[in-house]
């Protein structure tokens, strides 16, 4: 039933027209006319794309984890799917579970397509493949909790516009295409404890930088994990 309730979250994320332009062609998009015409000034050593690149993986896990779970299920729960399918076999931890590997699918999906796509315009990615794995796990792991929360406790409109809102902002904001060294220096503090800036520092401090384990971005993605999936558990509401 799991395999099952996975395969078929995954089509229909697959088959949702809107859906796909959020996570896989925004993303591309970006990476390839960023690294191609001089807009963004790229921060640290190396070319536009190894700057880019690990930005724009962020955002993908954003776009799938938080801004997509959250449309589709604040609407699933909004026209009763999610209580019917309370009322089968399928449990709901199973439920949850399939929701979550469907997002795991699709992001496998957009960290290869991407990365194959800012290769060929010259990436050199560098640094423990390892760190990188816990930086998106955690990414995941926090961007789902915070998504599951909006879509558990707002109205269907309000989690459609919400989404959307919090995935701009945080696109200008939080270091993924614009550097937080381009921020006043009084709100640089406040952006850097953002999930989104620190999944995107964290990957572009070993994909570019060739650091270590950040330790410090996985306790701010560790942080807002925890607080982010208990907050969904407690208030989540079904119908």
């Amino acid at each position: 039933m799991l395999l099952a309730q996975t395969a078929l979250e995954t089509r229909m994320l697959l088959r949702n027209g809107e859906q796909l332009l959020l996570t896989v062609i925004i993303p591309t998009v970006l990476l390839v006319l960023f690294s191609s015409v001089d807009i963004v000034a790229a921060d640290g050593p190396g070319k536009r794309v190894d700057f880019l690149a690990p930005g724009l993986l962020a955002l993908a896990v954003m776009s799938t984890a938080f801004t997509g779970q959250a449309i589709a299920t604040g609407f699933e729960r909004r026209y009763g799917v999610l209580k019917r399918l309370g009322a089968t076999p399928l449990p709901r931890w199973a439920l949850l579970t399939a929701k979550t590997g469907c997002v795991l699918v699709t992001e496998a999906l957009q960290v290869a397509l991407l990365s194959g796509i800012a290769l060929a315009l010259g990436w050199s990615p560098q640094g423990n493949p390892a760190a990188v794995a816990g930086l998106l796990v955690l990414g995941t792991a926090a961007f789902s909790g915070l998504g599951l929360l909006m879509a558990g406790t707002l109205r269907a409109e309000a989690t459609l516009a919400g989404a959307n809102l919090v995935f701009i902002l945080l696109l200008l904001a939080g270091g993924v295409v614009v550097p937080l060294s381009k921020f006043p220096a009084a709100v640089r503090p406040v952006l850097e404890l953002l999930p989104i800036s620190a999944l995107s520092d964290g990957l572009r401090s070993v994909l570019q930088l060739g650091a270590g384990v950040p330790w410090s971005d996985l306790g701010v993605l560790a942080a807002w994990a925890v607080l982010g999936l208990a907050a969904a558990a407690r208030f989540f509401r079904w119908e």
